[in-house]
């Protein structure tokens, strides 16, 4: 990449922008700046090398322009000394997303890089997650037309982003969704959403070895299907959806010629006070990537959510589950439920409840004699219904929210988990701890609030006992200060302490933190990135007009 030009083209940009907003009537321009700096220090004592620069960044700045017929927008991202724990080939600059848009009607093209997902993405999600360094766009194009009222028709065709440069499998896929409306005169109208998809994965076959004589027959094109339908009425709302793919021999399933399929149903319930939410999802094989030779978090065509709750708590997200692409069964439940107010588990102020169940299960495969369709392969055949032999992750949690008086509230959670580490980070054994939190926010006058953490971690397994405190001043409407400290009470009885000043005013956000980080996974929707142990001082900077 030339980046002169880059830097040209990025100020020739701006300078059009401003003008246009300037000139015309009726275009508006946004944008944002996220910058996250590290000023590392070694610290043998957590693990933390002794970087080579003395700054690590990761810094985005874009901006986008809206009017009556077109939009347009660019993106330009400083990541030539990326934060630890991206992979190598994340290291970069340049302005690697622009795209322009025009619309008119029931009708719009996309041309340049964009996003999109097709109904849960079990077989197209494009997506950005800056906190796991996923950025998947397509450059390309794409078409969405709306003939009439309920049906949207999509067509995309394009190149997948990988870091900085685009895969060479050429992607194409079409959605149709059709949302309409049964009795709708009724006090309860039925809404019923049906939606279909393709997607086609265009890649060259390349030279991949079995033994010494043989070599695997790679298809060129892999397709992929998935259709859907959501009912809702009242509080009621049941989604089904099915998705299934060709035969795509790749590096994460160990190159088999087994078609892959994910099946999912979920079903929920909400009124006032109350919610309940039972889901269940059968997936095997899906792992669908724009180049079938790597691994990691890149270059995902599809994504598979997680059927577990995303802990906001540090203990609690000490072992998060990650996705397995290979084949899993998952459940979740949940339900919710607010005591009303001036009754005897509601007190003066009412009391939420919410109790949350989660397990995922390997799948049931018997190995099956190879034949001269699998090339060397060593497929399987699965029995849908039967579970195999390991559980991968189980969590069971109760939180209790309490507004105990006008100034105080109170939330407690109690927390039972199984993680394999095993299974999912391939060695570790069985995990098995249980968790308790209490956090409480105090209101000391409309200028100053004090919230509090405390948080331990029972386990006889891995690092043993964890234990966590967490102390945070707000002075409205611009400061916040907090201190904390995670200790490793088990085994390794090292303290990951830190402390942080957060400034904000309108649009702009900085904070300046100084501390240890644990090393772990970062996860986020069942995907995860691993980060090394650090300790220095970080700045984060964000900005958004």
């Amino acid at each position: 990449m030339n980046k002169r030009l880059v830097v040209f083209t990025m100020s020739l940009l701006v300078v059009m922008l401003l003008n246009a907003q300037t000139e015309q009537k009726g275009i508006t321009l946004s944008g944002s700046i996220q910058s996250d700096i590290l000023f590392p220090q070694a610290d043998e004592t957590i693990g933390s090398p002794d970087y080579k620069e003395d700054v690590l960044t990761n810094t985005y700045a874009e901006l986008h322009l809206q009017s009556q017929y077109v939009d347009a927008g660019v993106r330009f991202e400083y990541l030539e000394h990326p934060l630890p724990g991206f992979e190598n080939d994340f290291k970069g600059w340049g302005v690697p997303h622009f795209y322009a848009k025009g619309h008119i009607k029931n009708a719009e093209l996309t041309l340049g890089d964009f996003y999109e997902q097709f109904g849960s993405g079990f077989i197209l999600r494009s997506y950005e997650e800056r906190s796991l360094g996923i950025d998947n766009a397509l450059r390309g194009g794409r078409l969405m037309v709306k003939p009439f009222k309920g049906l949207t028709l999509k067509a995309l065709a394009g190149k997948q982003r990988r870091y900085w440069e685009h895969s060479k499998a050429f992607i194409m896929g079409a959605d149709a969704q059709y949302d309409l409306v049964l009795a709708p005169q009724a006090s309860k109208p039925v809404y019923l959403s049906l939606g279909a998809s393709f997607v086609n994965k265009h890649e060259k076959d390349e030279e991949i070895l079995v033994d010494a004589t043989r070599r695997l027959n790679l298809p060129k094109d892999v397709q992929a299907f998935d259709v859907r339908a959501n009912f809702q009425r009242g509080g009621w709302s049941v989604l089904a959806e099915y998705a299934q793919k060709t035969q795509d021999p790749c590096f994460d399933n160990g190159y088999i010629y087994r078609p892959g399929y994910v099946a999912m149903l979920s079903a929920s319930y909400s009124q006032r006070g109350m919610s309940l939410l039972v889901q269940a999802k059968r997936s095997d094989n899906m792992s669908f990537r724009s180049q079938r030779s790597i691994s990691g978090t890149s270059a995902m065509i599809n994504h598979l959510p997680a059927f577990t709750m995303e802990h906001t708590y540090d203990l609690a997200a000490l072992y998060p589950y990650a996705t397995n692409p290979d084949g899993e069964w998952a459940y979740q439940a949940e339900m919710a439920y607010t005591f009303k107010k001036n009754t005897a588990l509601g007190g003066r102020y009412g009391t939420k409840v919410k109790v949350n169940f989660s397990h995922v299960h390997c799948l049931n495969t018997e190995p099956r004699p190879l034949d001269n369709m699998t090339m060397g392969s060593n497929g399987y055949a699965s029995s849908f219904w039967k579970w195999g032999d390991t559980m991968y992750y189980q969590d069971l949690n109760f939180q209790i929210d309490k507004k105990l008086t006008k100034n105080l509230q109170l939330n407690l959670m109690y927390m039972n988990q199984f993680y394999n580490m095993t299974a999912i980070e391939g060695s570790g054994g069985m995990i098995h701890s249980d968790i308790v939190v209490g956090e409480a926010k105090y209101r000391l006058n409309n200028k100053f609030t004090l919230r509090g953490e405390a948080q331990y971690l029972f386990s006889k397994d891995h690092d043993g006992d964890w234990a966590f405190g967490l102390l945070e001043l707000s002075v409205n409407p611009h400061w916040m200060f907090t201190v904390s400290d995670e200790y490793n009470v088990g085994s390794t009885h090292i303290h990951y302490y830190m402390g942080s000043v957060t400034f904000s005013t309108g649009a702009h956000r900085l904070q300046a933190s100084y501390g240890r980080t644990r090393e772990g996974f970062n996860c986020s929707g069942g995907v995860c990135r691993y980060v090394p142990a650090t300790k220095g001082l970080t700045l984060s900077y964000n900005y958004n007009f």
